[in-house]
């Protein structure tokens, strides 16, 4: 029997360009809608994969068997809360149904017992669903600023217990201004993805560029059926090869391209791939790591006429700007050793990005950039590119540079694929299942989101029946189309000091911070040279939002840290460890740290065998001003620390696929992984939990592997989303040379 596919509606009041979606008093209140696989485990312990039509209405979320649409007056099965306290993960792709699958987690990151499963089916309408939970969290934050009776209900709004029976639910949500459908209807879910809309529903843009600048300097140096190909010609590369790339514009989302490129199936890849089309899945390690086999013939290649077959990793995650990266490496399988008549091959070690372009207002056609990247002998390739030598057009690397140019044509050839539009026309009947806002807040929602996800879900003949209240039927048509903004071109000016100045209480006179007094467990650099110690660079190596950032995007170079680096612990732990700097050994308690006006303290925990800890410590010469952005961060929610806490990384030196992998754009690391912030006395601590997000563990597992060959320049700062708030400044900055894990100290833990 054919399942339904997953349809995702977004739905919210009209805003302006640049509006965060959780402001003011005007602000819309957005819902979200479409059929998901709902997947947990029942009071039995069996496992069981239901289709669900899920609603997000605000910050409820409400689960229905039906679309509600077509059946008024039903009734919700399950009902529940967005919290602060939500994490959202990207699982990856799994197995559900027998078909590929892209599993979202939701769990509470005070209680990790409680936490549910959707599956979507594909990658672009999990990252809608996971920006839908994103909206309701800040619609929640905004419902708590607000302050009165709001807060008051939003603190009886009380978890249940999540192995208990699903309530009976009796009103529902208000109605909304406009829709828009995005999939094709519960028909088809096995069989095709929806239709996605490319740009983010906060019309949050980062900018087309980087957030670090690199030191690579690329030359175009062949163009192949359109597709330019480029070489790197800096000397400041790492690896004895060649470093190359193919770029191309593809006529599609980057979900499309995105699942086009992981996609095994031989019929597909027939159309665009000539290296590596007939590919086998031997072992899946998880939802964003697997392992693939692969044979192809070389008569297209080379005179010889002997098999070849080879093994390859495929890593892939998703940044927050919505750019995907697929890293693809040699790799060796006990499940597929050499075979007999076969040469054993190995394929070039090669990356894929994969990002949205911004396409002309009047336009709705997807585009995208997408760029293939890796390292080939030096000698072919400059033969190549000197006299077009076609021994070189006979080998693997070319066939590799021809991926994106098939790639480009095969999507191209499928409309498919290639025209999905925008824009859709919905005649809404929302009155069929909403009452006045103001009923439906006074209502009894006492319970947690979890319970509307995670809870068991048995069926019930009775949760079937229609509600007999009575809704009155109103039809309205609505239209909408994606909004595009234009890129601004980059202004290289530094950040003024006393824009940042102005964080720190200007009626203090400055105290002077003796680094020689402040003590780590890691070095400080005494030269260039030194390694397994750390750096405080500058923050001209990195780019953050102008003084106009709303108005054009524009970004500008970074200036002088605001906060000075003192010292950085470099610990190996049996577990993680939250409040360190309550801990004997840190800075913090020490005679020089207490006497300090203000101390940041960021823990990063890293996860390995055995664990490590990373403790930076960051103090200010003068008190934090009450009124300035950092103040209102030290001294704010969680929830406000997890939307502003940024941190740009840049690996200045290594090799190029952990370049690659880590990248360069900035994260907010409060919305990628769980980070718990500690405040007493003269400090903020800040404990990132790496190891919460499954895409997290896997790149810092890739940069542990050759941690003692790079050095890492990472910048930390506070994002600015009013223009109050602009420009942008660099809280601190570190640069890790060469780190030895072997060095860390242990650190013991009554």
């Amino acid at each position: 029997m054919e399942k339904p596919p997953l349809k995702l509606v977004k739905n919210g009041s009209e805003r302006s360009e640049g509006s965060s979606g959780s402001g003011g008093e005007d602000k819309g209140r957005f819902e979200y809608f479409g059929w998901v696989y709902h997947l947990g485990v029942n009071s039995i312990g069996h496992e069981y994969c239901h289709l669900r039509f899920l609603f997000i209405r605000g910050k409820y979320v409400e689960m229905y068997k039906r679309d509600p649409h077509q059946n008024p007056g039903i009734k919700p099965i399950r009902r529940g809360v967005v919290g602060p306290t939500l994490m959202v993960e990207e699982l990856g792709r799994q197995k559900v149904n027998q078909g590929d699958f892209y599993v979202i987690r939701f769990c509470n990151r005070l209680d990790e017992m409680k936490k549910g499963e959707i599956a979507c089916r594909s990658a672009g309408e999990a990252r809608k669903w996971m920006e839908a939970f994103d909206h309701a969290k800040q619609q929640a934050e905004y419902e708590i600023s607000r302050g009165g009776s709001t807060r008051n209900k939003l603190n009886m709004e009380t978890e249940i217990n999540l192995e208990g029976h699903r309530p009976r639910m009796r009103r529902y949500a208000h109605g909304l201004k406009e829709l828009i459908r995005i999939g094709q209807g519960p028909e088809t879910l096995l069989r095709q993805s929806s239709t996605l809309g490319a740009g983010r529903p906060d019309g949050y843009i980062e900018g087309d560029t980087g957030d670090a600048i690199e030191a690579n300097e690329w030359k175009c140096v062949r163009t192949i059926s359109g597709v330019r190909i480029f070489e790197d010609v800096s000397d400041s590369q790492s690896g004895k090869g060649v470093l190359v790339k193919s770029v191309g514009v593809v006529d599609a989302t980057a979900d499309t391209v995105f699942e086009a490129i992981l996609n095994i199936e031989r019929h597909q890849r027939y159309e665009w791939d000539m290296l590596t089309g007939d590919l086998e899945l031997i072992d899946s390690i998880d939802g964003h790591y697997d392992v693939v086999y692969g044979i192809y013939d070389p008569k297209f290649l080379t005179r010889w006429h002997s098999k070849r077959d080879f093994v390859f990793s495929r890593q892939w995650f998703r940044g927050q700007d919505g750019t995907y990266t697929i890293l693809q490496r040699p790799a060796v399988h006990k499940k597929k050793p050499p075979r007999s008549g076969y040469r054993r091959t190995k394929i070039n070690p090669s990356t894929w990005e994969i990002r949205s372009l911004n396409t002309p207002i009047a336009s709705n056609a997807p585009r995208c950039l997408v760029t293939q990247m890796f390292e080939i002998d030096s000698s072919g390739w400059c033969r190549w590119t000197k006299s077009h030598c076609s021994k070189f057009e006979k080998s693997i690397p070319y066939a590799l540079l021809c991926q994106v140019a098939g790639l480009r044509e095969y999507i191209g050839a499928n409309p498919a694929l290639s025209l999905e539009s925008a824009t859709t026309v919905v005649h809404s009947k929302i009155s069929d299942v909403s009452v006045p806002i103001g009923e439906y807040e006074d209502g009894e929602v006492q319970d947690e989101f979890y319970d509307a996800i995670a809870a068991d879900s048995s069926s019930s003949s009775e949760d079937e029946e229609s509600d007999s209240d009575e809704h009155d039927n109103k039809g309205s048509k609505v239209k909408l189309k994606n909004v595009s903004w234009a890129i601004a071109g980059l202004a290289l000016k530094r950040t003024s000091a006393p824009e940042a100045n102005k964080e720190l209480d200007p009626t203090v006179t400055p105290i002077s911070i003796d680094p020689t007094q402040c003590h780590g467990s890691l070095h400080k650099a005494k030269d260039g040279t030194d390694t397994n110690c750390w750096a405080s660079p500058s923050g001209t190596g990195f780019m953050i939002r102008g003084k106009t950032y709303l108005k054009d995007n524009s970004k500008v170079m970074g200036g002088d840290p605001l906060l000075k680096l003192i010292a950085v612990d470099w610990f190996k732990v049996d577990k993680s460890i939250d409040r360190i700097a309550l801990h004997p050994r840190s800075l913090v308690q020490s005679g020089v740290g207490k006497k300090l006006p203000f101390i940041l303290v960021i823990n990063l925990q890293v996860p390995a065998k055995p664990n490590y800890s990373l403790v930076l410590y960051y103090a200010a010469d003068r008190p934090l001003n009450k009124s300035s952005l950092l103040a209102k961060f030290v001294d704010g929610s969680d929830m406000f620390r997890d939307a502003r806490f940024k941190l740009i990384p840049s690996i200045v030196e290594g090799y190029w696929m952990v370049k690659r992998a880590v990248g360069t754009k900035a994260c907010l690391l409060g919305k990628a992984v769980t980070c718990k912030y500690f405040r007493q006395d003269n400090f903020l601590e800040i404990d990132v939990d790496i190891g919460s997000s499954s895409v997290a563990r896997s790149v810092i597992g890739l940069v542990l592997g050759y941690v003692t060959s790079i050095v890492v320049d990472l910048a930390i700062l506070i994002e600015a989303k009013e223009e109050a708030e602009l420009p942008e400044y660099i809280l601190g900055t570190v640069r890790l040379n060469r780190l030895r894990p072997d060095s860390a100290v242990n650190l013991e833990v009554a």
